[in-house]
């Protein structure tokens, strides 16, 4: 073996041994955080007490919204509240149950679930994932799988159920390596989770806790779930495309050829479920009954006589078909969803459909365990005004700075994905992040759907390479299959350049959207705060 090989080896081996010890620091500094609803129990003790502390020492700040502003103080200043005193401590104990029905994510969620739960226990979601991805060329597979998972964020658990296994096995029998279709369904799944076709879950999550935080600075403000639809619409074909060329020309090229020896499974006992002929008929009503039901829904929003337009304004904005979309949400996935049940024989009667959606809240335990701690640390953050004094005195620092522009976004983006790393719940980050930069931002100039719209780059990028991220495991332990000595810095080392290209390439997508061409994220969203 030649001298120039060897040293080649050993800095190979180096680079790797570097580059395993800091994903190792990463899932250490990760494993040291407790739960997220420990870490959100602990947060309200801190506000508590922090609150007790700045009172003590006057923290206080002008502030900067003009006289005769709902809220506004007639001295024109805002002081810390005292959580810790007889009356925050009334305030606390009075409210407690109030923060946790009152909190806008929980309604909104659950209900959007409802309608999700029927489509995806009839087996309509699955079965029209497997028709896109195995009906498309080989040409247009890897595409199609990335967008295919993409659009699977809708469920969850379906992407990393179904699509992920499913990508593997595909181009297992194309001839390619598997590892590879893996990576490209675990990045439209995960790494594009914000971006969709359609409304989702997330989006009244997000814009619940929006809301909340924007109200800090303008009470009675209120961000709809559709906020950021046009740009995550976009985003989705962005995002499939810079998948599919990382997976093409980075990831496949850098795998290899596949070796069968290294499975732990028997490939050749797998078997690949086309969709049935019973299923492609049930398939096609169920499409029939989504058509039918735009075009009733078009009838009451598209004519200027549209009874889900305003009633006094005659616009879209601000309307209740706007005001209502989570129960837009909820018939536009639970109708199909039965229509293909019904078809398919997975749905036979009202038991079933009652069974799927109670079947599905059972598996919400958690995040209402989450919610209810999650409410009071957005309460007491509002309550306690150490949200808004950090925001203003935030604000202030940036101005000095002069950071305004795509620069700030950057930082906020980047910002976001680290956070992320660490605590790789959507909801959970935003609850704790919102309430400082979207009063920070607002007072920057920005309005809460663009601040929004940002954050939903950071938190997306960054779920493929942390061991953070709920559904790891599961998809190390697919991976296993066909390589049986693979590790997690083997897994995170072939993400690794699908973050560092989509953080490129949708940083660039929002820099043009918002600042060079300035179009609304979402119907009605302004750009800029107060809008202009």
């Amino acid at each position: 073996m030649s001298n120039e090989l060897i040293e080649n080896q050993n800095e190979s081996a180096k680079h790797s041994s570097a580059f395993n010890r800091f994903l190792a620091t990463v899932e250490w500094l990760g494993n040291c955080l407790p739960h997220p609803i420990t870490l959100f129990a602990m947060f309200c003790l801190f506000i508590i007490g922090l609150s007790g502390i700045a009172s003590f020492f006057e923290l206080s700040v002008i502030d900067p919204r003009p006289e005769g502003t709902v809220g506004r103080a007639a001295d024109g200043v805002i002081s810390v509240v005292n959580l810790l005193s007889a009356e925050g401590l009334r305030m606390i104990v009075a409210n407690l149950v109030t923060n946790f029905t009152g909190f806008a994510p929980l309604g909104t969620v659950l209900v959007a679930l409802l309608g999700v739960a029927i489509a995806e226990k009839s087996g309509l979601l699955e079965t029209a994932m497997r028709s896109l991805v195995m009906g498309a060329s080989k040409k247009m597979v890897t595409f199609t799988i990335v967008f295919a998972g993409i659009l699977s964020n809708t469920a969850s658990e379906l992407g990393y159920v179904v699509l992920i296994p499913l990508a593997a096995m595909i181009f297992h029998s194309l001839g390619r390596h598997p590892l590879a279709g893996l990576a490209a369904a675990f990045a439209g799944v995960s790494g594009g989770y914000s971006a969709n076709l359609l409304l989702g879950t997330v989006d009244p999550l997000l814009a619940g806790i929006t809301s909340a935080a924007a109200q800090l600075i303008e009470p009675g403000y209120n961000v709809g779930p559709e906020a950021n639809y046009y740009f995550m619409f976009v985003s989705v074909f962005l995002i499939s495309g810079v998948g599919t060329y990382v997976t093409e020309k980075i990831v496949e090229p850098r795998l290899g050829t596949y070796n069968e020896k290294e499975a732990s499974i028997d490939l050749h006992a797998q078997k690949i479920s086309h969709v049935s002929a019973n299923e492609k008929r049930a398939l096609k009503m169920a499409g029939l009954s989504f058509a039918l039901m735009c075009g009733l829904l078009a009838l009451t929003i598209v004519p200027e006589w549209g009874i889900l337009r305003h009633p006094e304004t005659g616009e879209v904005k601000n309307s209740p078909f706007l005001k209502g979309i989570v129960a837009f949400i909820f018939i536009t996935f639970a109708i199909p969803g039965y229509v293909y049940g019904r078809f398919a024989g997975t749905m036979r009667t009202d038991r079933d459909v009652i069974k799927a959606m109670s079947d599905n809240m059972g598996t919400m335990g958690m995040y209402i365990v989450l919610v209810f701690f999650a409410a009071q640390f957005v309460a007491l953050f509002k309550w306690s005004n150490l949200g808004t004094i950090m925001a203003i005195k935030g604000s202030q620092l940036i101005q000095t700075l002069g950071l305004a522009g795509p620069e700030l976004f950057i930082i906020f983006i980047l910002m976001c994905g680290f956070v992320n790393l660490m605590l790789g719940s959507a909801s959970a980050q935003w609850a704790v992040t919102a309430p400082i930069f979207v009063p920070m931002l607002m007072l920057v100039g920005y309005s809460p759907e663009v601040i929004q719209a940002a954050y939903r780059i950071g938190d997306s990028v960054t779920n493929l390479i942390t061991p953070m991220m709920s559904y790891f495991g599961l998809i190390l332990a697919v991976a296993v299959r066909y390589k049986k000595d693979l590790g997690i810095g083997t897994l995170i080392a072939t993400m690794l350049p699908y973050t560092i290209f989509f953080i490129i390439g949708w940083s660039t997508l929002f820099y043009l959207w918002v600042f060079l061409f300035g179009m609304p994220v979402g119907p009605g969203a302004p750009t800029l705060y107060p809008a202009s």
